[in-house]
């Protein structure tokens, strides 16, 4: 599954020194708006030690985990919905993705200039926020004129559906509240889903600290006044000082690991970061195992195993007949497939099996 993250916020709030964390990479950074015009994407590998656990027991040719495509949009500046700055090539950027990162600065530095000539959180949210509804105002309005006078003159069911999903977003986007934060149908989505509808996506808020308040976040206003604006819509905030973090990302697996040790954090920012994003999409990991590879694959909880299979092979869903399944737990604590076997805890499941995380599959098809 190919799954992308967009990193969004105002001009020079870090936005490209967490993208070169992120990937090692060294992206064009400058103190003035605009620096990064074209979005910088890169695949990240999702950290997962289930893996290397697998491969102690497997001893593989190779080890493959899942990833993760992060997309670093250019800084969106107020009236972008209106094309201020470069903001209708920044939208078009951020209707690719499939969640919205948006990294916001808190952290106060007189020699980093804001475009608002002041650091305040929830006015650079609501910034970002009010751009994204704006947008998607628009293509809501245009939807209705293309399709109202014929929805008012028709019996066609799937036409007047539309125009009411229509006219419940305009309302709901009138009122400044997101499409997300709607109570929405599944046939209801599934009208508007080629809307490609910004406000829909899910987002993750990143808090830009400084590296002094990284062991207590709490202790910087800034980050408690965006995690308060967070809450009230159940948003998660993570903080980061992503100067810390670019620090990190250039030193040696053994280097790094002291560094974070001095810091008192068992995982880097970046890599709870990517984690997630990949919940917030509400995602999950399957592994295979053998001796050619050991693994992972990502798919959407929910989903039954003949669909996790089509993951593997398009033709693979059509032709399941059977998935022989072990639990992570019991394959780990059994010592490997064969004794997981002999004990009895790999189980045969059919075309209903709803896949869990961590499951380790061996699928069987027909001809």
């Amino acid at each position: 599954m190919s799954l992308k993250a967009g990193i969004v916020g105002l001009p020079n709030v870090g936005k490209s020194t967490l993208f070169s964390a992120l990937t090692k990479m060294k992206v064009e950074s400058a103190n003035y708006a605009f620096t990064t015009i074209e979005p910088n994407i890169s695949i990240v590998e999702l950290k997962d030690k289930r893996l290397d656990k697998l491969a102690e027991f497997v001893k593989p040719e190779k080890i493959l985990p899942t990833t993760f495509t992060f997309v670093d949009i250019a800084g969106l500046v107020k009236g972008a919905s209106q094309g201020e700055g470069l903001g209708n090539k920044f939208l078009s950027n951020i209707r690719e993705v499939d969640a919205i990162i948006q990294f916001v600065r808190c952290f106060d530095n007189k020699d980093i200039l804001h475009v608002a000539n002041e650091i305040n959180p929830k006015n650079d949210v609501g910034v970002i926020n009010l751009e994204l509804l704006l947008a998607d105002m628009q293509v809501i309005e245009n939807v209705l004129k293309r399709i109202e006078k014929k929805a008012l003159n028709s019996t066609d069911k799937n036409l007047k559906a539309e125009y009411q999903v229509a006219l419940k977003l305009k309302q709901a986007f009138s009122q400044n509240q997101a499409a997300r934060d709607l109570s929405l149908t599944e046939e209801e989505l599934k009208i508007i889903k080629g809307y490609q509808l910004l406000t829909l996506k899910p987002i993750l808020y990143v808090a830009n600290i400084d590296q002094k308040d990284i062991e207590n976040p709490l202790n910087n206003k800034h980050y408690q006044s965006l995690v308060q604006l967070a809450s009230e819509f159940n948003n998660l905030v993570l903080p980061i000082s992503i100067q810390l973090e670019y620090e990190i990302s250039q030193l040696e697996d053994q280097d790094k690991q002291m560094f974070l040790d001095e810091y008192k954090l068992e995982y880097s920012g970046l890599e709870i970061l990517t984690r997630e994003a990949f919940f917030l999409l509400n995602l999950a990991t399957y592994f295979t195992a053998g001796v050619k590879e050991v693994r992972a694959w990502t798919f959407t909880k929910g989903m039954l195993a003949p669909q996790c299979a089509g993951i593997i092979h398009s033709d693979f869903e059509n032709k399941f007949i059977k998935a022989e399944i072990i639990s992570y737990d019991d394959y780990v604590s059994s010592g490997g497939e064969k004794n997981a076997k002999d004990q009895g805890k790999m189980r045969l499941e059919g075309k209903t099996y709803i896949m869990q995380d961590g499951d380790i599959c061996v699928f069987k098809f027909g001809k």
